[in-house]
């Protein structure tokens, strides 16, 4: 499936029914008096989120989407039927604004919620209404009221506790494979992620987290260049961002000169991303020997002047990933108990 995490789309709310003048004509009432009745209101449009749906490609093909309209009403005082709402389905994690303000109008993070983009056009009513001692006979009715139109973007952002962030062929879609269930392309070329892929990490029955991998970044992402800064909003909502390095790169470019570059990249693009909470992971240590491998990472850590936690890691042979998916899990359970210690107490 053709992955899209941008889209724009135009909804036009339905127009309510107009209200009806109606005078009753029965046998032996020869001067029945207003029975007009009112019209039907407007469907209305909502975005609902769907977490069987990731990507907005049907989008790319239907860009217009409009409710039913109120039925008018009739006589006898009868109300006409309104129009039904539409709902269209999205990915959990859509951000929706107005194009034309360019207003947030909402962001639906959990599976079947619901947002109103669209409000229905009010009924008209009948002439039953206008009935007074003055007038007995009114003939005034109004017309129902058109539904709201907009222009709407639609902008996928994922849903995940973990980011993992590095260059092309750092091994990111290999550690991905490793502690989840998920199977992105894995090849010994640049640029095998084309767009995010999403894992879920079980560490026991009680305890999971949600991992993303994004397409690799290169010097220059942050103007265009490369893949990768299409997908870095992906990022913005993880809580955790793993920095994964190739110790070992085959065309023998410096790590320490590729961590820089991302972290140049990540504050280009946003301060707020660039300020998450980064661990290292140092990949394919299978690679070097033992004392080799230990000799280059402590060297790659004095250079940086690491202080947050790193990791050693082989993702092809698991070897060390089972130690990081616990300190993970731990990482994110003490981040959520400290934000539930910062909510406020209400007290009478």
């Amino acid at each position: 499936m053709q992955f899209v995490d941008e889209a724009s789309i135009r909804v036009q709310a339905g127009r309510g029914g107009n209200g009806v003048a109606s005078f009753r004509r029965e046998k032996y009432i020869p001067f029945g008096g207003p029975n007009g009745g009112d019209g039907g209101d407007g469907g209305s449009i909502y975005l609902v989120a769907d977490r069987n749906i990731n990507t907005l490609v049907d989008f790319r093909y239907t860009h217009d989407y409009k409710a039913q309209n109120g039925q008018s009403g009739m006589g006898q005082q009868k109300t006409g039927k309104a129009g039904q709402d539409l709902e269209i389905p999205v990915p959990v994690g859509t951000i929706v604004r107005d194009l034309d303000t360019q207003e947030m109008i909402g962001d639906l993070v959990e599976h079947q919620q619901r947002l109103l983009v669209a409000r229905g056009g009010r009924h008209g009513l009948g002439n039953i209404h206008f009935k007074s001692s003055m007038n007995r006979t009114p003939r005034q009715f109004t017309p129902g009221e058109p539904g709201d139109e907009r222009n709407l973007g639609l902008e996928l952002a994922v849903l995940a506790d973990v980011g993992l962030l590095g260059m092309p062929n750092a091994g990111k879609s290999s550690l991905i494979s490793a502690v989840s269930a998920a199977r992105p392309k894995v090849a010994n070329y640049p640029f095998t992620t084309l767009y995010p892929n999403l894992g879920v990490v079980s560490v026991s029955p009680e305890s999971s987290f949600v991992i993303a991998d994004i397409p690799g970044l290169i010097e220059g992402a942050s103007e265009g260049a490369g893949l990768g800064i299409q997908f870095l909003k992906h990022l913005s909502r993880t809580g955790l961002l793993l920095h994964v390095v190739d110790i070992a790169p085959m065309d023998k470019t410096d790590p320490v000169e590729a961590i820089r570059i991302i972290e140049t990249e990540l504050a280009a693009y946003s301060h707020e991303l660039a300020d998450k909470p980064r661990w290292l992971v140092l990949n394919k240590i299978d690679l070097l020997l033992e004392e080799e491998a230990n000799e280059l990472c402590d060297q790659l850590i004095e250079r940086l002047a690491w202080t947050d936690p790193v990791y050693r890691i082989s993702a092809v042979n698991r070897e060390g990933t089972d130690l990081l998916v616990k300190e993970i899990a731990y990482g994110l359970e003490q981040n959520r108990r400290q934000a539930l210690e910062d909510i406020p107490i209400e007290r009478d």
